[in-house]
C-alpha cells in the first residue's frame, strides 16, 4: 500500500516524492517516459550534457528555493546572454543599449529613449489588448519587427495580435549595456546536468518507468491512498468539459565535427521565413572544451492528443475551460494536482520548486 503514486518524476513530482519520503511516507513514482527528470531530464553524448526537452537555465531571486535546490547540485556561474539574428543582422539580447546600437548607430540611452518614445507616440496606443499592441507600446516598431513579431508567431503558432499581451512582459527592457537575460540574483547551470539532481531526490524511492498511469491505475487503484498528478489535467478527468490547447516543441539534435559551431549556448532566430525557433549549443551551459559539438534546433508547432504537451496557452477561452477543471480537481480530495500541466500554468523551474514545497507544507499541515 503506497501513501502516495507520484505520476510523473519531473522537478514537482520528485520534489514532492523526495519530501514526503522524508516524512517516512511510502512513494511510489510512475512515468510513461523511459527515463526520470521529466523535461530537465539531460542525456550525455559526446562527454555534453544535453538539454533533451530545450534548454534549462536556473534563474531566480528567491533565496530560499536557491539553498533549497543547491542541496542536490553544484551550480556554476553560467549567465544566459543570448544572441538574435534576424536576417544578416545580429543583436544581442534582453532589449538593450547593445541591441539598440546596433539598431540605430547610437551610443547613449537618451538617443535611443527618444527613438523609442517617437515610434511609441506614432502609433497612438493607449490601452494595450494584445500582444502585438503590448509589444509596439513598449519598444516601438523597429524592435517588435525585427526581433519579437516572427520569433513571437513561430513560438505560438498565432499572429502577435491573437495573443494575449502579458506574454511580453517576460522580456525585460533595459538602458544599460548589460546582456544578462535574465538578470536574477542566482543563475546558473547544475554542473553535471539535472538529472543528477532528480536522482538524488528520488534516491531510495520506488520508480516506474515507461508507466502509463491510465493503464496503470485500471489493475492498482487499491493499492493507493492519494495521488500527485502533473500530468495534463483536462486529460484526467477524460477530456469531459474539452481539450485544453498547448504548444508543443520538436528537436533536431545532431553532433557535429567542431569544437565551436555558433560561439554561444542560445542563438534566436526571429525571421517568420526561418522554421526553427532557436538554436542550442549544449556545451556553451558548462564552458565544454570537447573536440565535438552537439546542436539543437527547436521548431514550435501545435499540440495535438499523443504528443507531447510543453507550454499551456493561456488565452481567455483556455484560462475559463482551466478553471472549470480547477473545480473537479477541487471537488476530487485524494488527488493533489501540480506542475506545468497539472496546473495549466507556465513556470520557471524556480517556481515549480516553490508551488511543490507549498504543496507539501500544505499537505503535511505545515503552515
Amino acid at each position: 500500500m503506497y501513501d502516495y503514486l507520484i505520476v510523473g518524476a519531473g522537478l514537482f513530482g520528485s520534489i514532492f516524492a523526495y519530501e514526503a519520503k522524508k516524512r517516512g511516507k511510502k512513494v511510489l513514482v510512475i512515468d510513461k517516459r523511459e527515463h526520470i527528470g521529466g523535461n530537465i531530464y539531460c542525456e550525455k553524448i559526446e562527454g555534453i550534457n544535453v538539454h533533451k526537452y530545450g534548454a534549462h537555465i536556473f534563474h531566480t531571486n528567491d533565496k530560499n528555493v536557491w539553498e533549497y535546490i543547491n542541496q542536490f547540485a553544484e551550480f556554476n556561474n553560467y549567465i544566459n546572454s543570448p544572441i538574435a539574428v534576424y536576417r544578416d543582422e545580429l543583436y544581442n539580447l534582453p532589449f538593450n543599449m547593445n541591441t539598440f546600437s546596433r539598431l540605430w548607430n547610437i551610443k547613449t540611452p537618451a538617443e535611443a529613449k527618444k527613438i523609442i518614445a517617437e515610434q511609441i507616440a506614432d502609433l497612438n496606443l493607449s490601452e494595450p489588448k494584445n500582444l502585438e499592441e503590448q509589444a509596439l507600446s513598449l519598444v516601438g516598431r523597429d524592435v517588435y519587427e525585427k526581433l519579437i513579431k516572427g520569433y513571437t508567431e513561430k513560438q505560438w503558432g498565432r499572429p502577435c495580435s491573437e495573443l494575449p499581451s502579458f506574454i511580453i512582459k517576460r522580456l525585460p527592457l533595459r538602458f544599460t549595456f548589460d546582456n544578462n537575460y535574465f538578470n536574477a540574483r542566482y543563475q546558473g547551470i547544475p554542473i553535471g546536468g539535472y538529472t543528477p539532481i532528480i536522482e538524488k531526490m528520488l534516491e531510495g524511492t520506488e520508480v516506474l518507468t515507461n508507466t502509463d498511469y491510465f493503464e496503470w491505475i485500471k489493475t492498482n487503484a487499491d493499492k493507493v491512498k492519494k495521488t500527485v498528478f502533473t500530468g495534463q489535467i483536462d486529460q484526467f478527468f477524460g477530456y469531459k468539459l474539452g481539450v485544453l490547447e498547448y504548444r508543443s516543441v520538436r528537436f533536431e539534435t545532431e553532433v557535429l565535427d567542431t569544437d565551436n559551431f555558433q560561439g554561444n549556448a542560445v542563438v534566436n532566430y526571429t525571421e517568420r521565413s526561418v522554421p526553427y525557433t532557436r538554436i542550442i549549443e549544449h556545451k556553451h551551459f558548462e564552458f565544454g572544451t570537447q573536440p565535438k559539438t552537439v546542436i539543437s534546433k527547436e521548431y514550435s508547432s501545435e499540440w495535438k492528443q499523443g504528443t507531447e504537451p510543453y507550454y499551456p496557452v493561456n488565452n481567455d477561452k483556455n484560462n475559463a475551460l482551466y478553471e472549470e477543471y480547477k473545480k473537479l480537481a477541487d471537488s476530487t480530495p485524494d488527488v493533489i494536482f501540480g506542475g506545468r500541466l497539472g496546473n495549466y500554468k507556465y513556470y520557471d523551474m524556480d517556481k515549480v520548486i516553490d508551488v511543490a514545497l507549498e504543496a507539501v507544507r500544505k499537505e503535511f499541515g505545515e503552515g
